[in-house]
């Protein structure tokens, strides 16, 4: 099968300010993409150039082999979204809000929705100004996985859960991209919801897209290199791709990216040192990047 997405040098500035520079990236079936990064990062510009929702400034993007700006409605069909900021309205009933939603998508699976709406406790008779935010957030993840979206993508989307409404969404994001043939793209702050969910990772760091591949690959790439030498260290630790270093006479820990096992007994000889090669958690390994 062919991505679902694909990017080519995408960038986005509005009045002059790059926002997102130069980005690329593809969506293969079946994955679910965590995507990370501190505020600002670009990463709900990321999703928004995507959707389409705005144009790029450099590059491009295509979304199910059309480009993201002009995707046809016979694609859009195939696309759910879920916003950091809910666009419910206030004066429907949920039940009003699902029906007016589900017009609009032939493939709506109503036994679905109401078996979200009973496990999820959200009543569909209640009016959406007096639901609570995180009701609201509910409804509005109910609305984009009504039409059994091929590519499910979702801004922040469990911000507002409480622990076992995180859980219960979590579960069935998983049993979205179960059957290899949907995928899954969302941005959280919440890092061990994304260590859990997600098989793919992107991690932004200043409008640029620094990290993207499986977890395995992350964790083997940065790690903490601990040296305890026998006799004072050097001024100058040949320790290749630095992040971060700290040292104290003849021990020194490093944060190292781009890790290669090789090193570790060469620098072990030539620093007279021996060696441990700690492999970080990834809320630690975000907290280097971003030191």
């Amino acid at each position: 099968m062919q991505p679902y997405v694909v990017a080519r040098e995408l960038s986005k500035s509005f009045n002059g300010k790059r926002v997102l520079g130069e980005v690329s990236f593809s969506v293969e079936p079946g994955e679910i993409v965590g995507v990370l990064g501190k505020n600002g990062a670009g990463k709900t510009t990321l999703l928004e150039l995507v959707l389409g929702f705005t144009p790029a400034s450099g590059g491009h993007v295509e979304v199910f082999g059309h480009e993201s700006y002009r995707l046809p409605g016979g694609a859009k069909t195939r696309v759910g979204f879920v916003p950091q900021q809910d666009e419910l309205v206030n004066q429907l009933t949920a039940a009003d809000q699902i029906g007016v939603i589900a017009s609009f998508y032939p493939r709506w699976d109503d036994a679905l929705v109401a078996r979200l709406c009973t496990e999820w406790g959200v009543d569909s008779r209640q009016r959406i100004k007096s639901m609570s935010v995180g009701q609201r957030q509910k409804l509005s993840i109910l609305l984009a996985l009504g039409h059994r979206p091929d590519l499910l993508i979702l801004d922040e989307p469990v911000a507002s859960l409480d622990p076992i409404a995180r859980r219960q969404f979590l579960e069935q994001i998983v049993e979205v991209a179960a059957d290899g043939s949907r995928s899954v793209v969302f941005s959280s702050h919440i890092v061990s919801d994304v260590e859990r969910l997600a098989n793919k990772i992107w991690i932004l760091k200043d409008q640029r897209m620094y990290w993207q591949g499986d977890f395995d690959a992350l964790k083997e790439s940065i790690v903490r290199l601990h040296v305890r030498a026998k006799r004072a260290l050097p001024e100058s630790l040949p320790i290749p791709n630095v992040l971060n270093l700290q040292r104290n006479g003849t021990t020194a820990t490093a944060v190292v990216k781009d890790w290669q096992p090789d090193v570790e007994e060469r620098l072990g000889m030539e620093l007279d040192a021996d060696l441990e090669v700690e492999h970080l958690a990834l809320e630690d390994i975000l907290l280097e990047l971003h030191r």
